[in-house]
């Protein structure tokens, strides 16, 4: 994943991860993006709240996180349901960035693909 995120530059390249978040309530979307953004910069504005889209088709939230600099580790959050989030970027990023779900969710692992460089791993987010 080449990425100019930021700074225009591909510097920080190995140390995003996407997340996507798909078919949850958008309080959840939000739950779950204010929560990493406690502890990573994101490509989104800190008031860039995640909004329903109307219809019959799927709706996905996108946000990238750089886990180039972790702040501090979120508190428990609550969600009104389950969300499942797929995460994708380098190892040590997409590592990074689940532990850091852990401290605010429960966190299990329903899927991986792998590659050279990164990874995409899928997660059920819970409340604790």
């Amino acid at each position: 994943m080449k990425s100019t995120h930021g700074n225009g530059s591909a510097s920080h390249a190995g140390a995003e991860v996407v997340v996507a978040l798909t078919d949850g309530a958008k309080e959840d979307a939000h739950a779950v993006f204010s929560a990493l953004r406690t502890a990573y910069s994101c490509d989104r504005a800190a008031d860039d709240r995640p909004q329903a889209v109307p219809g019959v088709r799927p709706t996905v939230w996108i946000a990238t996180f750089d886990t180039t600099e972790a702040r501090r580790d979120p508190g428990a959050t609550r969600l009104t349901a389950p969300v499942v989030a797929t995460l994708q970027g380098g190892y040590s990023a997409v590592d990074h960035v689940r532990e850091t779900l852990a401290s605010a969710f429960s966190v299990r692992v329903v899927g991986t693909a792998s590659g050279d460089q990164e990874e995409e791993v899928q997660v059920r987010l819970e409340s604790r």
